[in-house]
């Protein structure tokens, strides 16, 4: 291609991405602004009371410094039982009494 040939390429898409940039800011042409909602009235009052629920959440942890907060998650983790406990593990030692019974009769 000729280097006219490049520029007017160059040059008319430049003008097709304004005009595609300018299409919603055009002030002449007018677009219709009715939205129709098609959500149920169940689906609204959801969204609404999950909306509520999220800023009292983000209040919640707005209100809360950082050193609350991890004594808060260190009293919870204290209050569980330590059935998630990993076991110790000693090879020199049977850990069940099974396996007493098992070393001694072999």
């Amino acid at each position: 291609m000729e280097k006219k040939q490049k520029k007017n390429k160059e040059r008319e898409l430049t003008k097709v991405f304004e005009n595609v940039r300018n299409f919603g800011n055009s002030s002449g042409e007018e677009k219709p602004s009715l939205k129709v909602d098609k959500r149920t009235k169940a689906e609204i009052a959801f969204m609404k009371a999950k909306d509520k629920k999220a800023a009292e959440q983000i209040l919640e942890r707005a209100s809360k410094t950082h050193k609350e907060r991890i004594m808060e998650f260190n009293r919870h983790l204290d209050n569980l039982t330590e059935h998630f406990d990993i076991p110790k593990v000693s090879w020199t030692k049977p850990r069940f009494p099974s396996d007493k019974e098992r070393s001694v009769n072999d």
